[in-house]
């Protein structure tokens, strides 16, 4: 299910190669309000993940599948720009990767966006 409120655009090809640094661009349209920002990333078929690197040119270390934003932590409330790596290497020749942005406003997911790619051997 897409939502036109949250528009996630990756700077990159649509496949990438293992262990390459993926520039992502979240553009929000949302205008209600909203508490945070959740950004997950899943590996399919995989228990591998992203480490988010960078925020807003802010430099981070957040080995985890799933990252969390205070909308005050955010520079500004319509775009989030965001770093992340792998390290993962495909079993076949490819595996498909998975990002879903999601607003939240008081414990609840009120719009979300999801975007795949493919990491090549």
């Amino acid at each position: 299910m897409e939502n036109k409120n949250i528009h996630e655009n990756k700077k990159i090809d649509l496949e990438i190669d293992g262990k390459k640094e993926i520039d992502g661009k979240i553009i929000i349209n949302y205008t209600g309000r909203f508490d945070s920002i959740s950004i997950n990333s899943q590996i399919e078929d995989s228990s591998d993940v992203f480490t988010f690197v960078e925020i807003d040119n802010k430099k981070i270390n957040h080995p985890y599948a799933r990252l969390s934003i205070f909308k005050k932590e955010i520079k500004d409330p319509k775009i989030i720009k965001f770093k992340a790596f792998t390290n993962h290497i495909p079993k076949n020749n490819e595996s498909s990767v998975k990002f879903r942005a999601t607003l939240i406003q008081e414990h609840k997911e009120i719009a979300s966006d999801v975007k795949f790619t493919k990491i090549n051997r």
